[in-house]
């Protein structure tokens, strides 16, 4: 075994791709992956969940997962959502959510009057042409336009097939509001040292182990992580090219 392996205590996981495949019916799990959760945890490594899920609250998430018969608590994830709500707080910041109604509940503790900002997240069937343009009109008239994205995916797979992801909204509005969105999740820097100190591990005694060769590898990589691609959810042959 090599030397960078042996002085590993650490393990980042993707959810969404690597451990089941989302879908309209909940989504299924991938083959061995219940046994692998078993199995790192049973080896004594600490072990973070790191997910861009933003269709549902963490909590819905979780129940979803111990369904399938994951070996998961809310304590072990990390997820954008809370990580904006931090940030919303400390700059004072009242946000317009373009988000999935299931995230909702996950900003009821923030002041949503008077918009001085827009949060955007995987709405799936929100994002629509009214729903993006109501979005498009809080940031245009704003001074200094301010867009907080949970995540920059392209896309993701579900159990039938590939569907957009948040990324391709966040760069719409980007363009006609000629801003630069503030990224909270992967690939994110500061999203990666969250999940790390959350474990009370250093990035390289850690590897991030994703589907997703740009925000799970590449961005724990730029952490000072290792990282590993798997070959399911999103994974295709020329996936360098896509994200």
């Amino acid at each position: 075994m090599a030397a960078w392996a042996r002085a590993v205590r650490g393990l980042l996981l993707d959810v969404s791709g690597v451990l089941y495949d989302s879908g309209g019916d909940g989504g299924v799990p991938i083959a061995g992956s219940v046994e692998a959760v078993r199995r790192i945890k049973a080896s004594g490594l600490k072990l973070r969940f790191c997910t861009n899920e933003t269709q549902a609250t963490r909590e819905k998430f979780v129940k979803k997962l111990q369904g399938m018969g994951f070996d998961i608590s809310v304590a072990e994830v990390t997820a954008p959502a809370p990580a904006a709500c931090r940030i919303l707080k400390e700059r004072s910041l009242r946000p317009h959510l373009l988000v999935h109604n299931d995230l909702v509940p996950e900003f009821a503790e923030i002041d949503k009057a008077n918009p001085n900002c827009v949060v955007i997240g995987d709405a799936a069937e929100n994002f629509t042409y009214a729903n993006l343009n109501e979005a498009f009109r809080v940031l245009i008239g704003m001074e200094k336009p301010v867009l907080i994205s949970l995540g920059r995916g392209r896309y993701y797979k579900e159990t039938d097939g590939l569907k957009l992801d948040v990324g391709a909204y966040m760069k719409a509005l980007e363009y006609a509001c000629d801003v630069q969105a503030e990224v909270v999740g992967k690939p994110a820097k500061a999203f990666f040292e969250s999940a790390l100190a959350e474990m009370g591990v250093p990035p390289q005694e850690a590897i991030m182990i994703g589907d997703d060769i740009v925000n799970d590898v590449g961005g724990a990589q730029r952490c000072g992580m290792r990282a590993l691609q798997v070959r399911t959810g999103k994974y295709r042959d020329l996936s360098c090219g896509h994200g």
